[in-house]
């Protein structure tokens, strides 16, 4: 059907993929059916087809939205003269916290594409949003430990620490259900994660 026949509403593009991003949020999951994403959109699940190709196209355009974003941050963050590396960490770990709050299915849906792509796309995946973040924290953790504020420790493990902290947390609904009688995220629960991760954290990577 071309395009024109499905009364395409200005940023329909950007809809869908809020969207979906909603449904993924709303249901703690990694995927999406295209007649729900179609019912809470109101747009015909045929423009999934013209945008994105398919299903699979329409998860690698959130990926990249989603991803983006953070590497943008990053990129700021390690750019801030003025800042020195400690500020700089504890600003990025609480924005990562935030990211995930607002996006939980983020490192999982990073797994899934990885794991379902051919070699060429995971490396893209790789290069673009996963080394980025890694050569960040080479560059703050090796700032820090020479100003003498962190000790010498591994940033890829770092790297792992912090995705694992985080990612944790906001994709255990579940957990809390059952055993906090809860499955709400709220913002005061991130705020206390947020400043609980924080002070864990650096408190292994600082060196006083």
């Amino acid at each position: 059907m071309p395009v024109a026949e499905l009364s395409a509403p200005p940023g329909a593009r950007d809809l869908l993929l809020e969207t979906a991003s909603a449904i993924m949020r709303d249901g703690d999951i990694v995927d999406i059916s295209l007649s729900e994403l179609s019912l809470r959109s109101g747009l015909n699940s045929a423009l999934v087809k013209y945008y994105f190709g398919n299903k699979a196209g329409l998860l690698k355009a959130l990926l990249d939205r989603d991803w983006q974003a953070i590497v943008t941050s990053v990129d700021a963050l390690v750019a801030k003269d003025e800042w020195d590396a400690e500020a700089k960490l504890r600003r990025h770990i609480s924005k990562v916290i935030d990211t995930f709050y607002a996006v939980p299915y983020l490192n999982r849906l990073t797994m899934r594409m990885v794991r379902e792509s051919d070699d060429a796309e995971a490396r893209r995946i790789a290069d673009c949003y996963l080394s980025p973040i890694y050569r960040a924290y080479e560059e703050l953790i090796g700032e820090g430990v020479r100003d003498g504020v962190f000790r010498d420790i591994d940033p890829q493990l770092f790297y792992f620490t912090v995705t694992g902290a985080v990612d944790r947390f906001f994709s255990t609904r579940l957990v809390m259900k059952y055993c906090f009688d809860t499955d709400t995220l709220t913002e005061e629960l991130r705020d206390r994660y947020r400043e609980h991760t924080i002070d864990i954290i650096m408190a292994g990577i600082l060196a006083r």
